[in-house]
């Protein structure tokens, strides 16, 4: 980053959209969010134009205007940016990576991933990482990208190319081992109020913020740091330095494929855009962090004492971990919110380089000018001379949004051109114009549920060429100045199809409720066989908060069966039902946290055999428990008690599997990955039902 930015240019005025899936589409379309129907993340797409999850072909992306013109075009790591319904083998696949603009495509689908253990694609086929000592993700998609970039350029040396690199960093799971971690030990140690403090000091030594800039306060909900515990704060220091270390790893990786675009001789003539964060940091810990992540999307709260003796395992395979939201809100100073808060600049602006030796002639500058993410894809059209298509693949194109940034490349004073832009999410929302920024802040990321209506919320006013972090609420002295923009904002919102405004999160998860297509819809059955595996939770058959039942038709050899026949999820939440010495076993593992077993302590004999899991809820509510039974040949076998459920997701990446547990196990002692789990017998069919719970 820094070998970059001293030899390119730092813009200081760059927002993002304060979320993963909408920003990466602003960016590689040039568009609004909601123009590319990616108001939220995949997985909250709903029936709102605006935010049904599905890019329309009038949206073409910079990726395919580039590949058709001439140019290879190769994206690594997070996509996150195809409809949740539409990722099953059945597709469509219009909106995957390689029917995108995309020639290559090495990385994950979802918005994210297991570093140690990832759900990767290679284009549309689902292959597992390769077998090599520490691996990790973040290596393995550089070693992809620079063996792709360094192959094209030997191929066809002629042709230039388009890298798209998105690393699983700095989004949680934050993943890495201790040998970049622990160069961070005690560091953190003096606390987030102190961090925040110092990062606005070193901002403006460097010249990064205005010398006046004065320090947000905290939200109320972050406590002050020497209010916290003993144990709080040795937890919370160790969180910040996994976060770190993952940070710096992922810099040299960064490094490693702009070193490797050196060694070809084409560093100086390739326009190097690089912008750092996970838009705001995310505050989505909550305010302790998390041993997994997938409880916050379960409301379920871990507590400190709980996670205390983990803090050795912090960041290493048998941890899916967050950071407390403290560290989020100091990582975004001088703001004062974080990622999901659009009306925030904690939350919307990200630090960003651009290095082009033969086109910029300024190093180590600095930029001012306002710029969003819908920016970079004109840029880059306007450095490769490209006109913007009118008409793409036969289908007249939705006029690009936003401005190049050209312009500001060789003229540090130079006039902004990107004078007004809004922003929303999940109910955040303000507009910014010519200098002047009104805001709405409506939630928190950690409240998920009772918020107030969005008519009982409070404007303010900031003139942000005078308060670079919004200290300043100018409300109250122009009454008159605030009504024009919040006009402004209903204008913009409605121009670029952000109403209804929603402000829903976790409710959104559910298709139903939200609206969106659903391959599963009214299904109460799924048959599924042998060799179907790789089944992502939202094209799968939905259990939760439901009674369900497993039918396994199986063949048993005459050494008897052990391995999968059916799970979904992994090492931190899912259910598997598997053969183990030879007996039929059941686990439902709630988030990693506990564990509920039922086991037959009779062994199968040879020959065909149908083996059945009935799951009998016990209903009033989500999340609640419920009775396993195991059936052999209509006979029960064995039964005990699910205390408790998860009510909303098993995993953002481990999928469901038949005769096999693919990334990283549900059960325990069955071994690890898909030689070690895979069934031994043979499995005919499998069959899910579901029954609502009244």
């Amino acid at each position: 980053m820094d070998k970059l930015a001293n030899n390119g240019l730092r813009y200081n005025n760059f927002h993002t959209t304060a979320l993963c899936s909408p920003t990466r589409m602003a960016i590689k379309t040039g568009r609004n969010h909601h123009t590319t129907n990616t108001g939220s993340i995949m997985e909250t797409a709903t029936a709102y134009p605006g935010n049904t999850g599905s890019l329309p072909q009038s949206v073409a992306p910079l990726a395919e205007m580039l590949r058709l013109n001439g140019y290879s075009t190769g994206a690594f790591g997070k996509w996150h940016e195809t409809a949740a319904w539409e990722t099953s083998v059945s597709g469509p696949f219009d909106r995957w990576p390689s029917h995108q603009g995309f020639d290559k495509f090495y990385g994950f689908i979802g918005g994210e991933t297991d570093q140690w253990a990832p759900l990767i694609y290679d284009g549309l086929k689902k292959v597992n990482p390769p077998k090599m000592e520490n691996y990790h993700f973040t290596t393995d998609m550089t070693n992809q990208a620079i063996n792709w970039v360094k192959a094209q350029q030997s191929m066809t040396p002629d042709k230039p190319f388009f890298v798209y690199f998105a690393t699983g960093a700095v989004h949680a799971p934050h993943h890495v081992s201790k040998e970049w971690s622990d160069k961070y030990k005690g560091k953190f140690d003096k606390g987030w109020d102190a961090v925040r403090e110092q990062t606005v000091a070193k901002q403006k030594e460097m010249g990064i913020i205005p010398t006046d800039t004065k320090l947000a306060p905290k939200p109320k909900d972050i406590k002050d740091w020497d209010k916290l515990t003993e144990n709080e704060r040795k937890l919370f220091a160790r969180q910040a330095e996994v976060f770190a270390g993952f940070m710096e790893m992922t810099d040299v990786e960064v490094g490693r494929l702009m070193d490797a675009i050196e060694e070809i001789g084409e560093l100086d003539n390739t326009l190097f855009i690089y912008i750092a964060g996970d838009n705001g940091t995310s505050a989505e810990g909550g305010m302790v962090g998390m041993y997994n992540e997938m409880t916050y999307f379960n409301s379920v709260e871990e507590k400190v004492e709980d996670l205390i003796p983990l803090m050795d395992e912090w960041g290493g395979p048998s941890t899916f971990p967050h950071m407390a939201a403290g560290w989020a809100v100091a990582f975004d100073a001088p703001f004062m919110w974080t990622k999901q808060v659009a009306s925030d600049f904690g939350g919307t602006r990200n630090g960003m380089i651009i290095h082009y030796p033969d086109g910029i002639k300024e190093k180590n500058g600095i930029r001012t000018q306002f710029s969003h993410a819908i920016d970079i894809a004109p840029t880059i059209l306007d450095a490769a001379g490209l006109p913007e298509p009118k008409v793409v693949n036969g289908v007249p194109q939705t006029p690009i949004e936003g401005t190049s940034l050209a312009y500001s490349f060789n003229d540090a004073e130079a006039a902004e051109r990107h004078t007004i832009q809004y922003f929303e999410m999940f109910g955040n929302r303000a507009i910014y114009n010519n200098g002047w920024f009104a805001r709405a802040i409506h939630r928190a990321p950690w409240e998920m549920v009772n918020l107030p209506p969005l008519e009982s919320d409070v404007w303010d006013l900031y003139n942000v060429r005078e308060d670079f972090s919004l200290t300043n609420n100018l409300a109250e002295k122009y009454p008159e100045k605030l009504k024009e923009m919040q006009s402004l904002f209903m204008w913009q919102a409605q121009k670029y199809h952000a109403l209804p405004i929603d402000d829903r999160t976790v409710e959104r998860t559910n298709a139903e409720i939200a609206g969106r297509p659903d391959i599963m819809k009214g299904r109460t059955s799924l048959s599924l066989y042998e060799g179907m595996e790789g089944m992502m939770e939202n094209t799968f058959i939905n259990i939760k908060n439901k009674s369900f039942s497993i039918t396994a038709e199986l063949d048993i050899p005459a050494k008897g069966a052990n391995g999968v026949i059916l799970s979904q999820g992994g090492r931190f939440g899912g259910w598997s039902l598997y053969m183990k010495d030879g007996k039929p076993e059941f686990t439902y593992n709630f988030l990693g946290l506990d564990r509920y077993v039922v086991s037959s302590s009779e062994k199968l004999s040879k020959g065909p055999v149908t083996v059945k899991l009935d799951f009998v809820y016990d209903g009033d509510g989500l999340g609640k428990g419920g009775k396993a039974i195991i059936y052999v040949k209509d006979k029960a076998v064995a039964d005990g008690r699910v205390e408790k459920t998860q009510p909303n997701i098993f995993s953002a990446d481990e999928t469901a599997d038949v005769g096999l547990d693919n990334q990283t196990p549900v059960a325990e002692g069955i071994g690890y990955g898909p030689e070690e789990t895979r069934f031994t017998g043979k499995i005919r069919k499998v069959t899910v039902e579901v029954k609502e719970v009244k």
